[in-house]
């Protein structure tokens, strides 16, 4: 690769970009940047102007010779680049907010990512990374496309069925499992190593070692004590008296809607009505920080992006990039191509495992133990529920979008499937020409 690097942040208006931009930044010594364009569309263009003026602020006062550009010309941002990452939201909050009240209206679970809500925002989602995934082809037939548009992994099946482009799925969860499991510790992270698998949202972490040394079931009693890995965006409730230590395994965060389902839909329920969703809190912190990007005098990220959400999120891209760039070899989890390396799912899935990071991008380690019967029908439903899905999104089929949400295990029923569906299609309709040609 050369020694000046392009990138295209598709999604640059996003309230995240600042923390991408210290990432950029700390990191400029080992992954020299020379131009960042961020890219939004019609509707973010304020926001992505007011970004793009604090992200010249931050790197004037760091006094790195990073050019930023902003643009809604995404094939300009996309041409020549050497890593394109996408961080979009099709619908913006409003969808999102659509997302989690349609399913709670039939008594499901109402998530961003996870369930029907997670469905839903991959039917938007997939087309336009697909729309982008030509633009690369194109334009920029070299280049790494890092995702961290969610629902991750089914974004990241949808471009190794669909697409040409060389792409790694990132998701923030893995590394901070290790961040907490360090914390937990008292150890620095980078004494710390964990096998993760699974797919993305839907992960478990074993083989848990510190200092070389296998402390998992220290771990998991630490973590039984204390309310388990937690994340902002997902209810806190804790975990059954013993039941992370009959898994065996530290479930991620999301499980809880999966382990705890009556508990979490009754948590939904309430917060619905004193709080309104998760996305309408999204909004406040988002308007709250956007007041402050705009404060001429800011030139740093501020600590209150912290409260949106999405720990670690610079620190995993940053990661990733840097050791495609100096081939590192180094471990860290993220979403690719099966091949087998998870048996019990099929070859071309999408998984979220360990992987050696290197010039040629991302290649899976083979797993030290074999898929437990404790998480393997899960996860086989589940991994199912997302084939379906990616089809659906592709080819506008009801018929595939019908059965993807009659075998989640957040819906499971074909009568509630039924209504969740013709709610999300109608409400959504702008959004899925796909299924209205």
């Amino acid at each position: 690769m050369k020694d000046s690097l392009k990138i295209a942040v598709i999604g640059g208006g996003s309230s995240y970009t600042p923390e991408l931009i210290e990432g950029l930044i700390e990191h400029y010594h080992e992954f020299p940047v020379k131009d960042l364009y961020l890219v939004d569309v019609e509707q973010g263009k304020e926001k992505l102007e007011i970004i793009g003026s604090l992200s010249r602020r931050m790197v004037e006062r760091a006094g790195v010779p990073i050019r930023i550009h902003t643009t809604l010309d995404r094939k300009k941002a996309i041409k020549n680049a050497n890593f394109v990452t996408t961080q979009i939201r099709v619908g913006q909050l409003e969808a999102r907010s659509r997302d989690e009240r349609i399913p709670l209206r039939y008594g499901c679970i109402g998530q961003e990512t996870t369930g029907a809500g997670g469905f839903a925002k991959g039917l938007r989602t997939i087309p336009v990374i697909l729309d982008i995934c030509r633009d690369i082809e194109q334009l920029a037939p070299q280049a790494f496309l890092i995702n961290f548009t969610n629902p991750a992994g089914m974004v990241t099946e949808a471009v190794l069925k669909y697409s040409d482009v060389r792409s790694i799925g990132l998701c923030n969860l893995p590394i901070g499992t290790k961040m907490q499991v360090a914390k937990i510790m008292d150890v620095d992270v980078s004494k710390v190593n964990i096998e993760i698998v699974g797919i993305n949202h839907l992960n478990w972490a074993y083989n848990i070692q510190v200092n070389g040394i296998d402390v998992t079931w220290e771990v998991i009693e630490k973590f039984s004590k204390s309310r388990g890995l937690t994340v902002k965006n997902v209810p806190d409730l804790g975990w059954e008296p013993g039941f992370l230590e009959s898994l065996g395994m530290l479930p991620c965060s999301y499980l809880r809607y999966y382990y705890l389902k009556d508990k979490m839909l009754e948590e939904q329920l309430q917060t619905l009505k004193t709080k309104g969703t998760r996305a309408d809190t999204v909004k406040k912190v988002e308007s709250e920080l956007f007041e402050l990007y705009k404060d001429p005098d800011l030139d740093i990220k501020p600590p209150q992006l912290e409260q949106r959400g999405g720990a670690y999120y610079s620190e995993a891209a940053i990661n990733l990039m840097t050791s495609i760039y100096n081939n590192k070899r180094d471990i860290q989890a993220v979403n690719v191509k099966n091949n087998g390396i998870i048996p019990c799912l099929p070859h071309d899935a999408s998984i979220e495992v360990n992987c050696v990071i290197g010039s040629d991008g991302a290649s899976p380690v083979q797993l030290t133990q074999s898929v437990s019967p404790k998480v393997k029908g899960l996860l086989q439903v589940v991994k199912a529920y997302e084939e379906l899905s990616v089809e659906a999104a592709v080819k506008g089929d009801y018929d595939c979008a019908l059965h993807a949400l009659t075998i989640h295990p957040l819906v499971g029923s074909s009568s509630v499937a039924k209504k969740i569906l013709d709610d999300i299609l109608e409400e959504n309709k702008e959004y899925l020409p796909q299924f209205y040609s």
